[in-house]
C-alpha cells in the first residue's frame, strides 16, 4: 500500500458499491487491481472464492494471478480469474447440458467457423462468390454479440429490405443448428451462451450472484453488449463492481466493442465512485504531451491528462522516406546503429508498430538482409499452421466424436486411400441413417457404392480415433499427443515434403512440448470434480482454442518485435517505431467519412504513441505500393496534430541524395530531372476511394492468407500444394503444384482457391 500514489490508494481502498477507475496508459492499473484483490482477502476477510476478476488476455490473467499469489504468499484458491472467453467456457463446462450441449464440447476457432458457414451457404444454395462467407460470419458474430438469437434475427430480417441481411437470416439458424449437432460452440457463443444460461435459470443465476460478492473487470472500454450483460447480471445482488479502463484506448469497435459501456458507466450504475489515474510511469514528458495533444481532438471521451515525473526526454522524430523499402531500410539501419553505438543494449528494446500485417513484408526483408533478429506477433499463428491444425483436428475428434468438421479434415491425413467421392458417400449415408459420422465410419463396408479400399481406410481411421478416445480417459495429454503422432507416423509423413517439412516437424515438436508442459489445474478448478468422461485433453483443447497472438509474444527473446498496433496494447518498449503514417493507410481512407471511425483510429494512434518509454520514431513514405498500384502519400493527420516544438524532422539518406541532386540540376540547368515524381501516378486520384476499401480488406490482419505448403483446391485443376506466394493485396500471385496437372502460376484474386482439408 505504501508504494501506491494517492489516486491508486483511493481506488484500492474503495470497498463497497460500483466504481469506475479511469486508468490512463502506463498508470499502474494492474498494480491497483492486484492490490485491491489482496486487500479484500487480507484486510476485509473476503474469501478468495467470492472474487471474480476478468481480463482481456490470457497473458494479463497469468500475470495478475502471479502477482496476487506473490503478495498473498499463497494460492488464491477458488478465485475465478481469466478472460471473458475462458470464464464463459468454464461456466459452460459445468452447465452446457442445460442448453442442450455436452460438457466435452469443441470450441471452433475463426477458421473452423468460416468453413462451417461455407458449408451452410452451399446447403441453402447461396453463391459463395456473390455473398462473401467472411461477411456472413461478421454479420452473425455481430448479431451474437448484440444478443440477437437466430429466431429473433429471422423475425427482424427474413422479410426485410436489406437483401444481404435476408441472406444472413437463411444462414444463421442453420449454422447454429450445425454447431449444436457437432456439440460445438464458436468464440461468440462463449460470451453469449452464459448470458442465455443465466437469463433462462433464475436459480442458477442466483447461485453465482451470491457467490461472487466482488467483481473486477479490466479493459472495460473493450467490452461488447454480451460482456456488459454478463457482468451486469452477476453484479446485481451485491453491486460491488469495479471496472478499470481507458476510453482513450478503446480500439475494438470493429470487433463489436461498445465504447458507451465505459462512457455511460456512472449512468448505468448509479452512485458509482470515479477515480482517475493520470500519473504515467512509462514514458517521457515529451511523449506524453504528444499523446495528450493528439487525443484531445476526440470529442467523445472522458477528460484526463497524462502526466509524469520523468524528465522531458528526446523529441519525437518524424522521418520522411521514399517508399516502403526505403522506410524499412531506414528503420533497420537505426536499430543496427543504436545497438552498435550502445545507445540501446538489446534488440528487445525495439518495437515496430504498423496498421496492417501486410506492412511487415518490407520490414522483414530489410531485417533479413542485415541479419538482425526479429519476432513477429500476429501473421500466421502457430495454432493455425496446417500441420498443427491437422493434429488438433485429431485431438478434437478424440475428445468429441460428434465433430464432423474435424473428421472431414483428417480422414485422409496422412493419406489412407479415402478420396473426396468416398467421403461424400459416407457423409450422405450417415445423414440418411441418422447416425453420427464416426459411427457410420465404423460401418463403412455397409455404405453403398463405397470402394473397398476407401471403406477399409475409413474404418481403420475410425478405429484409431475410438482407441485413442479410450486412452484419453487415463493418459496425460502430453503422452497422448506423443503416442498419436507416433501411431500416425506423422513425422515420416512430413519428412516427405523435403526441406519445408523440417520446419513443420519442428512445429510438431513444439506442440508435443506444449502438451507435456500443460497443467490442467492452472486452467480449471472444479469445486465438485469434473463432469463424467471429462479428460485433461478437453481442457488442453480449450486452452489452445483461447490462445491469442499476444500470448505468444516472448518478452525475453532478444529480438526486435514487429506487430500491428492492435496487438501492441498493454506492452511497452524503450524505443518504438510507428511505420506507415500516411493518410489513407493510418488513418484508413474510409475513416474520413465516419467521425466515429476516425475517433477510433485516433485512439489507436494514441495507443501506439504511449507504448514508447524513451524514444518514438514516426515514419512515412512519399510513395507506397498498395493494391498493385504505386500511390503517393502525405504525412498522417494524426502526426500533424503533434505540436512542432515536440518534433524533429528527418529524411532518409536516399531522399537526401535525390534532393541534393535535384537542387544541383536546377542550379546548373534550370530543369527538374525528377519531373514531379513524388506525385500520384496519372489517374490514381480517381481510383483512390475504391482502392482504399480493397486495400483495407486485403491487408486486414484478421483475414487468413494462403501460406507456402498449404493444400488448396481449384475448380478446374483439382487439389495441389502451394509452393510460392508473392506480392500482396489484390496483386498476390500463387504458384501451385497440382496433383494431376503439375505446376500452375495463378493470380489469387481470380483463382478462387479454397483450402483443401
Amino acid at each position: 500500500m505504501t508504494s501506491l500514489n494517492p489516486e491508486q490508494l483511493k481506488a484500492v481502498e474503495h470497498l463497497e458499491g460500483p466504481a469506475l477507475i479511469l486508468a490512463g496508459a502506463g498508470s499502474g492499473k494492474t498494480r491497483v487491481l492486484t492490490t485491491r484483490i489482496v486487500r479484500l482477502v487480507e484486510e476485509h476477510g473476503v474469501p478468495a472464492d467470492r472474487i471474480l476478476a476478468v481480463t482481456f488476455t490470457n497473458k494479463a490473467a497469468g500475470e495478475m494471478r502471479e502477482r496476487v499469489r506473490g503478495q498473498l504468499g499463497r494460492e488464491p484458491l477458488g478465485m475465478w480469474l481469466g478472460t471473458f472467453h475462458s470464464l464463459g467456457a468454464r461456466l459452460l463446462r459445468r452447465h452446457a447440458q442445460a442448453l442442450g450441449w455436452d460438457s466435452t464440447f469443441t470450441i471452433f476457432d475463426a477458421e473452423e467457423s468460416l468453413r462451417e458457414i461455407k458449408r451452410v451457404m452451399e446447403l441453402v444454395q447461396l453463391d459463395v462468390k456473390r455473398w462473401k462467407p467472411k461477411a456472413m460470419r461478421g454479420a452473425i458474430s455481430d448479431a451474437k454479440n448484440r444478443l440477437i438469437a437466430p429466431s429473433k434475427f429471422v423475425e427482424q430480417h427474413a422479410e426485410g429490405f436489406d437483401l444481404f441481411l435476408r441472406k444472413v437470416a437463411s444462414v444463421y439458424p442453420e449454422y447454429q443448428k450445425r454447431l449444436r449437432d457437432q456439440n460445438a460452440f464458436d468464440f461468440d457463443d462463449l460470451l453469449v451462451k452464459p448470458v442465455e444460461l443465466f437469463e433462462g435459470d433464475a436459480s442458477l443465476l442466483g447461485r453465482y450472484q451470491e457467490r461472487f460478492s466482488f467483481i473486477l473487470v479490466d479493459e472495460y472500454q473493450d467490452t461488447n453488449h454480451a460482456q456488459f450483460r454478463f457482468v451486469e447480471l452477476l453484479a446485481r445482488r451485491h453491486r460491488n463492481l469495479m471496472v478499470v479502463g481507458d476510453d482513450d484506448q478503446g480500439i475494438y469497435g470493429w470487433r463489436g466493442a461498445d465504447i458507451s459501456n465505459i462512457l455511460d458507466f456512472e449512468k448505468t450504475f448509479e452512485g458509482a465512485a470515479t477515480v482517475r489515474l493520470e500519473r504515467n510511469y512509462r514514458s517521457t514528458a515529451t511523449i506524453l504531451r504528444a499523446a495528450n495533444e493528439v487525443i484531445r481532438h476526440n470529442r467523445h471521451r472522458k477528460e484526463k491528462t497524462l502526466r509524469t515525473e520523468r524528465e522531458s526526454g528526446e523529441r519525437l522524430t518524424v522521418v520522411r522516406t521514399a517508399d516502403e523499402r526505403d522506410e524499412a531500410g531506414w528503420i533497420s539501419g537505426v536499430v543496427e546503429r543504436r545497438i552498435r553505438e550502445g545507445t540501446n543494449g538489446r534488440y528487445r528494446d525495439f518495437a515496430i508498430l504498423y496498421r496492417t500485417n501486410a506492412q511487415s513484408r518490407a520490414l522483414e526483408d530489410a531485417f533479413r538482409r542485415k541479419g538482425l533478429p526479429y519476432q513477429i506477433v500476429g501473421g500466421v499463428r502457430f495454432y493455425e499452421r496446417r500441420e498443427i491444425q491437422d493434429l488438433l483436428a485429431y485431438l478434437r475428434l478424440i475428445s468429441n466424436p460428434l465433430d464432423s468438421a474435424a473428421f472431414a479434415r483428417v480422414v485422409n491425413v496422412p493419406k489412407r486411400g479415402v478420396g473426396r467421392t468416398s467421403q461424400e458417400r459416407l457423409f450422405q449415408w450417415a445423414i440418411e441413417e441418422g447416425v453420427p459420422l464416426l459411427d457410420a465410419a465404423l460401418r463403412a463396408e455397409e455404405v453403398p457404392g463405397l470402394p473397398a479400399g476407401g471403406a477399409r481406410g475409413i474404418r481403420r481411421f475410425a478405429e484409431l480415433v475410438q482407441r485413442f478416445s479410450a486412452r484419453a480417459a487415463t493418459l496425460p495429454v502430453g503422452s497422448l499427443v506423443e503416442e498419436l503422432i507416433e501411431e500416425l507416423d506423422f513425422i515420416e509423413h512430413l519428412e516427405k515434403e523435403g526441406p519445408e517439412g523440417e520446419d513443420r516437424i519442428e512445429n510438431v515438436r513444439e506442440l508435443i512440448a506444449g502438451a507435456m508442459d500443460f497443467d490442467s489445474e492452472r486452467v480449471e478448478e472444479w469445486e465438485e470434480g469434473p463432469p463424467d468422461h471429462f479428460t485433461e485433453l478437453d481442457l488442453f483443447l480449450q486452452h489452445v482454442a483461447l490462445v491469442t497472438d499476444i500470448d505468444r509474444h516472448d518478452p525475453e527473446s532478444d529480438a526486435v518485435t514487429l506487430m500491428t498496433l492492435h496487438n501492441a496494447k498493454g506492452l511497452e518498449f524503450p524505443v518504438v517505431f510507428m511505420a506507415g503514417l500516411e493518410d489513407g493507410l493510418f488513418p484508413l481512407g474510409r475513416a474520413f467519412d465516419d467521425p466515429t471511425e476516425l475517433e477510433e483510429e485516433r485512439r489507436l494512434f494514441y495507443v501506439g504513441v504511449t507504448r514508447a518509454e524513451d524514444k518514438l520514431f514516426l515514419t512515412w513514405a512519399e510513395e507506397r505500393r498498395r493494391a498493385g498500384d504505386v500511390m503517393s502519400g502525405q504525412l498522417s493527420t494524426f502526426a500533424r496534430d503533434i505540436p512542432e516544438e515536440l518534433v524533429e524532422e528527418e529524411m532518409s539518406e536516399r531522399l537526401r541524395r535525390e534532393s541534393e541532386a535535384r537542387a544541383e540540376q536546377r542550379r546548373t540547368t534550370g530543369s527538374d530531372p525528377f519531373g514531379g515524381g513524388w506525385r500520384r501516378r496519372a489517374g490514381a486520384d480517381a481510383r483512390r476511394a475504391a482502392q482504399d476499401r480493397a486495400v483495407e480488406d486485403s491487408m486486414n490482419q484478421d483475414l487468413p492468407h494462403l501460406a507456402k505448403g498449404e493444400r488448396v483446391r481449384h475448380a478446374t485443376f483439382g487439389s495441389g500444394t502451394v509452393v510460392e506466394v508473392s506480392g500482396f493485396g489484390p496483386d498476390v500471385r500463387i504458384v501451385v503444384n497440382f496433383d494431376g496437372v503439375g505446376t500452375k502460376k495463378l493470380l489469387a484474386r481470380y483463382a478462387n482457391l479454397e483450402r483443401d482439408y
